[in-house]
């Protein structure tokens, strides 16, 4: 039985208020009309693809929460009419994590909407409890192989590595769930026997971890924000293209790499929307996947920036990060979290990965998000929205890089005051040498 990680209960515990909710989101703009049967396959695509999965509870205490199939989901959100100007498609995609549960309600939505200008823009939105970045890419590029053809699938079983120092980035195969699980389904006989084995394991590993970290000393938590600071703050969000080859040219150029630049350009707009201290911390995800799946595979490090550094300093301290993860809370074993009660493990890891920034590098996407069918997808971009927050993070702004054929596409999610997102960002690139192009 597959069972819930570490990573995938701290993002279920924020869909119950618990934390920032997150939910990722891929979006496919092409410059012709797209056909809604084509859409309708992608979505029973999807549906029976490892998308298609929800929480279930243990019926043993102690024992992790466990993954069952369904292809239970939302019905393919369509709006074909009135047309959405350019400018209105970072408000409409805004708001379409709503209504998203992993365990109680479909946890992931396909909607599309033409533009204008005759074209279509595609996102799929599912709940970080389901997939992060790189799962989702995965997801979709599983559904399109079944649209597009057999003539890709090679493609898909070439694994690619962890985003990290260097740049590299990847995904792995997940096997789809194959027949209609009911949502009022009980766990059969065989997985009560399993649910007893987990919670055995679970309990030995909580019990010999803690015993090592009292041993050693309990760090001091994490830092974390007073929620009564947040109270005035709002989200602002912004889509970027850039052409690879002057991207690739100003990293080189300064002596860093495209990453290192990426990092760089983030923690300089923060500072251009009068952030006040000379300090940075950033918080930098890293991928870490040994071959193609749709789970959270990830871990976090952290640097600190300096308003003196380059993208070649930050080269230098992203690499010696990447060799250290941010731990468990206060050095306990992290299958602690799976076993407290989900008020106290919130109390316990609350914060632990949050910074002043964070820079999450998502890596090159796959050929196949290139084609949808008949259609050519002229941009393609991945990132996290925040649905229905209130209680706002330490984190300001959140950056996602990512890279389709020759061009990389950065999206911005401020988490502030200032309304001056778009000002800062123009005046950091043009510094740089970087020209943009909105999505």
């Amino acid at each position: 039985m597959d069972r819930l990680t570490v990573v995938d209960e701290i993002f279920l515990r924020t869909h119950r208020g618990m934390g920032t909710p997150i939910a990722m989101q891929g979006l496919w703009r092409t410059p012709d009309a797209m056909d809604p049967a084509l859409l309708r396959r992608i979505h029973h695509e999807l549906s029976h693809g490892p998308l298609g999965r929800r929480v279930v509870r243990p019926r043993v205490p102690g024992a992790r929460r466990a993954w069952q199939p369904t292809v239970r989901a939302h019905p393919l959100d369509y709006v074909a009419a009135p047309p959405l100007r350019e400018e209105d498609i970072l408000p409409w995609a805004d708001t379409l994590g709503a209504d998203l549960d992993p365990e109680f309600f479909p946890g992931w939505r396909l909607s599309a909407v033409t533009l204008t200008d005759g074209g279509t823009v595609v996102a799929l939105t599912c709940s970080h409890t389901l997939a992060d970045a790189r799962g989702l890419i995965h997801a979709v590029a599983l559904a399109l192989r079944s649209v597009n053809g057999p003539s890709v699938a090679s493609e898909l079983a070439t694994p690619r590595h962890a985003t990290g120092a260097t740049d590299r980035s990847g995904e792995q195969e997940a096997k789809g769930p194959s027949r209609v699980v009911d949502f009022d389904e009980r766990p059969s006989a065989d997985g009560n026997r399993s649910d007893w084995a987990d919670a055995r394991a679970q309990l030995a590993r909580v019990l010999g971890g803690t015993a090592r970290a009292v041993r050693h000393g309990i760090p001091r938590p994490p830092e974390t924000v007073d929620p009564s600071s947040t109270t005035d703050r709002a989200v602002h969000s912004s889509l970027l293209s850039f052409e690879a080859r002057q991207w690739d040219r100003v990293a080189a150029e300064a002596g860093g790499t495209p990453n290192s630049l990426f990092v760089h350009a983030v923690a300089n707009i923060l500072w251009a929307t009068d952030f006040g201290d000379d300090t940075i911390a950033a918080s930098l995800p890293v991928d870490t996947r040994d071959e193609p799946r749709v789970d959270n595979d990830l871990a976090v490090t952290e640097i600190r920036i300096d308003r003196t550094d380059t993208p070649a300093t930050i080269r230098a301290k992203a690499r010696e990060a990447y060799l250290r993860r941010m731990s468990a809370p206060a050095g306990l074993p992290e299958e602690i979290l799976q076993v407290l009660p989900d008020r106290w493990a919130y109390a316990l890891s609350r914060g632990a990965g949050e910074r002043d920034i964070l820079c999450s590098n998502i890596g090159t996407m796959p050929d196949i998000l290139g084609t949808v069918g008949p259609h050519v997808c002229t941009r393609v971009a991945a990132r996290a929205i925040h649905p229905g927050i209130t209680v706002f993070p330490r984190t300001r702004l959140s950056g996602y890089l990512s890279r389709s054929a020759d061009t990389y596409t950065l999206a911005l999610v401020s988490l502030d005051t200032h309304e001056s997102l778009a000002a800062a960002t123009d005046r950091v690139l043009s510094k740089v040498g970087l020209s943009a192009v909105p999505w």
